[in-house]
């Protein structure tokens, strides 16, 4: 039986916005059942409702509605090797990542809510070396099937790549590559930003999985490139 979400409440978003003028632990300890109630039991309700529907896109694909270790991004940051030492994320992360994957680093499809901004992405983000060599091998030896992927009218319909790239061609490609500029990427993200009003929405489930519905071929390409079923 499919899991039903109606949508996330208001307070999400001042919860976040709150927390941006307050990241401290101090605050956050007096607001934590602020945080369970707004932030967290709808996330996990919401990535419990997206399980079956990403099943039928892709076997592959994990919904996984833990508190830790699961699809929902930890909201604390890690600052051991940061200047900024916030203690805290003021964004919503979920990560539905590839079965075999172990990190962020993988083919997976993502959501993202912030204050400011909230939208869905489909890809691969700051793959490893080894990783994003194959891309580019794969991308170079079959640009045809690269290029019929990355201008797939559906895909682009929603999507747009994004990311960083190199300033100049990677080892071993000739600046006159036909298709240098995405060989130079170091990301190969799809981005779809979406109306606040969508979040809200009890259809908010349909609405994901019908745009990530339209990555399956970008989706299937990187992961081809990674050796994994899609």
């Amino acid at each position: 039986m499919t899991a039903t979400f109606s949508g996330f409440p208001s307070g999400l978003l001042h919860f976040l916005s709150e927390l941006e003028a307050n990241n401290n632990g101090d605050w956050f300890h007096a607001n934590k059942e602020r945080y369970e109630e707004q932030v967290r039991e709808p996330a996990l309700a919401f990535i419990e409702a997206m399980a079956r529907p990403l099943e039928k896109i892709s076997p592959f694909m994990r919904a996984e509605p833990k508190k830790v270790g699961g699809s929902l991004m930890r909201i604390h940051r890690d600052i051991r090797f940061s200047k900024d030492k916030q203690p805290y994320k003021t964004n919503v992360g979920i990560h539905f990542r590839h079965q075999a994957a172990g990190d962020v680093h993988t083919p997976a499809y993502y959501f993202h809510i912030e204050p400011d901004e909230v939208f869905l992405g489909v890809g691969i983000w700051r793959p490893d070396s080894p990783a994003l060599a194959k891309i580019r091998k794969r991308i170079d030896e079959r640009p045809d099937i690269w290029k019929r992927v990355r201008d797939n009218k559906a895909f682009r319909q929603r999507f747009t790549l994004q990311g960083d790239s190199l300033k100049r061609p990677p080892r071993g490609y000739d600046a006159d590559h036909p298709y240098i500029e995405d060989l130079k990427r170091k990301d190969f993200i799809g981005i779809y930003s979406i109306d606040f009003s969508t979040l809200f929405a009890g259809d908010i489930v349909k609405e994901t999985t019908a745009a990530f519905r339209t990555g399956k071929t970008f989706m299937k390409f990187l992961c081809g490139t990674q050796g994994l079923d899609f």
